[in-house]
């Protein structure tokens, strides 16, 4: 077999001449793949609820973690690190309301949008986050409470949207009316109009929050009397 093999000599010179540029077209070619700037992938649509439950195998619970914690890597990929306004944020909603479906009792994906996503610096991706929150907050307001809250301080101090706050907190006081709620939580209506001069309103708030008797505890009672008093004061000047 050794005899059957024809030495390099016999080889026609162009061939050898071929060989050798694929060989550095090949060398360069991977070291331009190394020094080639890291790009960004964009995020990928979210698989619907339906889709997503199948493929967890009976651990809805665990594809939901999961997918969390895709979400939370994607920011960090191999030489790039995504800043949240670079992100589409109608998909970032979707894989958040695909976890939330297939684990509605946990927090995660709430906080994840009320205290992380919206904090970033486009009021136009805020909203988003605060619409996702809004929307999973009348599925279960007893629950979601928190994360609603949250959005109604986004709303005010970060967007300086007080009709929007006021809508949220509205929410809230019709809806979180749980005995786990606490008081404040109510209370943040009221203040709200306050802040936008509808005293007459906040009155009327505070008011039937009085009368309601949602509230029971002397110290929160004796505060709402005294903010009573404070805007009827506030109102006569």
């Amino acid at each position: 077999m050794a005899a059957s093999l024809r030495p390099w000599s016999s080889v026609p010179r162009p061939v050898c001449w071929l060989l050798a540029a694929c060989l550095l077209l090949q060398l360069g070619w991977r070291v331009a793949q190394q020094q080639a700037p890291a790009q960004a992938r964009p995020l990928p649509a979210a698989p619907p609820a339906g889709v997503a439950r199948l493929a967890s195998l009976g651990e809805p619970l665990a594809m939901s973690k999961a997918m969390l914690l895709y979400l939370q890597a994607f920011e960090d990929q191999p030489g790039v690190s995504l800043p949240w306004r670079a992100l589409d944020y109608e998909r970032l909603a979707g894989w958040l309301e695909t976890a939330q479906t297939l684990d509605p009792r946990s927090q995660y994906a709430l906080v994840a949008a009320s205290e992380v996503y919206a904090g970033v610096a486009d009021p136009r991706r805020a909203r988003r986050m605060l619409a996702f929150v809004a929307g999973s907050f009348a599925a279960d307001p007893q629950r979601r409470w928190p994360a609603m809250a949250q959005a109604v301080l986004v709303a005010k101090h970060q967007l300086h949207d007080l009709p929007l706050a006021l809508g949220y907190a509205r929410e809230l006081r019709q809806l979180a009316t749980g005995p786990q709620v606490p008081p404040w939580v109510r209370e943040m209506e009221a203040f709200i109009l306050e802040d936008m001069d509808q005293l007459d309103s906040a009155r009327l708030v505070i008011g039937g929050l009085i009368a309601s008797g949602q509230i029971s505890d002397p110290h929160e009672l004796a505060f709402l009397a005294r903010r009573l008093d404070e805007l009827s004061a506030k109102k006569a000047k």
